[in-house]
């Protein structure tokens, strides 16, 4: 599931309050670079209570000192302690103005972006994985066999703009729609100066199949999920947007609409079954590290695993641990009566976490009668292949469901070697080939 991703996998809980907002950039008020600055110092510095005194009211309903110290601590826990500060931008967007500080830890980057409004109060505040330059395009590309298509997703007010790389041979052709993981992903699933999925539409649009690739609505309408969080699900995170994707791509010409694909990465594969089974008409379903343990098991093993990076853990990340492991038994106690709070548990609200419990993608899975391609990456530590055992177990036997293990591939399917670390993501790359033509012959059988 991505969330770091941004840092994949922490849900909200590395990405707090992802406020955004974007066109018609203008330079922002001079000092407000000092006060972002102030704000990542006082984190540094593990002075809540100071940066609380700068949020406007919004913020101080929904994030508390203790919500704050509990997602800074599950942020040291990815990216290790704090170093230093780099360099400061800033850009002035529909009245509020946006300051991003490049901050060094122990194990990362991170982009830390502060939203003041016109008060200069701080209206929004997230933290990203420091977006380097994008690495050149993939050599199994050719661009020329394809073109790329603005489109827009959904209706209403909650439209999300998109690209639909379309095959220039003229005929109908399958199509894929791709499912982010968690965070407020881009449309390319942009992770340091990796773009897994303009990888993924590029390679597969190579081959005679169309790709349909959107913003995610927590990156384009962050500012307002932020301010109600109560009632948002894995619905308003990912499902809706998906359907919505299909939606537009029958009503496409040149799409044969019989055969359009469900294609979910880490988050987006555990919910790509959940997906299909709300619309009769997807042909299939391609899940790239989709989880199927639990969340509690997968984040607590994931952050340990970090940890020990080292071969040691030391009483500062054991607090950490311990911290998340507060979190995560507050989230255990959460009844029905809960849904309605906006109280966050680990950067989410109650009818979030209880949306997850309530869901079994394995079950779900198990009782679609859909083809199914399951697809894992062996130095995958974030969605493992305890993971794919999961689906392996309930799919076994099944002559629709086709399985694979890239035993050198990381969690965005890119090819390294040794011990796997989240510094690993700032490396360019691309998705290797071999996934491509995997998924291409799969769809093409």
């Amino acid at each position: 599931m991505n969330a770091a991703p941004r840092w994949p996998l922490l849900i909200w809980a590395l990405l707090l309050l992802p406020g955004a907002l974007y066109p018609q950039e203008q330079p922002a008020v001079p000092d407000r670079v000092e006060a972002a600055r102030s704000v990542v110092q006082a984190f540094a510095e593990r002075d809540f209570t100071a940066v609380i005194d700068r949020f406007d009211s919004t913020m101080r309903q929904a994030m508390s000192r203790a919500q704050l110290a509990e997602s800074w601590d599950a942020l040291l826990g990815q990216v290790g302690a704090f170093d230093a500060q780099g360099e400061a931008t800033s850009d002035r967007v529909q009245g509020f103005d946006r300051v991003t500080v490049a901050a060094t830890f122990a194990r990362g980057s991170i982009d830390v972006r502060v939203v003041f409004n016109r008060a200069g109060q701080v209206a929004g505040l997230w933290f990203t994985p420091h977006a380097p330059a994008p690495s050149s395009p993939p050599a199994y590309a050719d661009t020329g066999a394809f073109r790329e298509v603005t489109v827009t997703v959904g209706q209403g007010d909650l439209t999300l703009p998109g690209t639909l790389s379309m095959p220039t041979s003229a005929s109908a052709h399958p199509a894929v729609v791709l499912v982010h993981g968690s965070g407020p992903h881009d449309r390319n699933e942009t992770i340091g100066p990796n773009q897994p999925f303009r990888d993924l539409a590029w390679g597969l649009a190579s081959r005679g199949i169309a790709v349909l690739r959107y913003e995610k609505r927590t990156r384009v309408y962050a500012s307002r999920i932020a301010a109600a969080p109560s009632g948002f699900t894995l619905r308003e995170e990912s499902e809706d947007d998906a359907l919505a994707a299909v939606t537009l791509l029958r009503m496409t010409p040149e799409i044969d609409s019989s055969r359009i694909f469900i294609l979910g990465h880490s988050l987006g594969g555990m919910l790509a079954p959940r997906i299909a089974t709300r619309d009769p008409g997807i042909a299939g379903v391609i899940i790239l590290a989709g989880s199927t343990r639990p969340l509690d098991e997968i984040l607590l093993a994931q952050v340990d695993y970090i940890a020990r990076l080292d071969d040691s853990i030391s009483s500062e990340e054991e607090q950490r641990i311990a911290a998340i492991r507060e979190g995560l038994a507050a989230v255990a106690e959460l009844t029905a009566a809960d849904t309605s709070s906006p109280t966050l548990l680990l950067g989410a609200p109650p009818s979030y976490w209880l949306d997850l419990r309530a869901y079994h993608p394995t079950e779900t899975a198990r009782t679609l009668a859909k083809p199914m391609l399951v697809l894992q990456g062996g130095r995958d530590y974030q969605v493992t292949l305890d993971d794919l055992r999961g689906w392996e177990a309930a799919l076994s036997g099944r002559r629709d469901v086709r399985f694979r293990v890239f035993p050198d591939l990381n969690h965005l399917f890119i090819t390294g070697q040794g011990r796997p670390t989240p510094t690993e993501y700032q490396i360019p790359g691309h998705v290797a080939q071999e996934v491509i033509e995997e998924i291409a012959a799969w769809i093409h059988p």
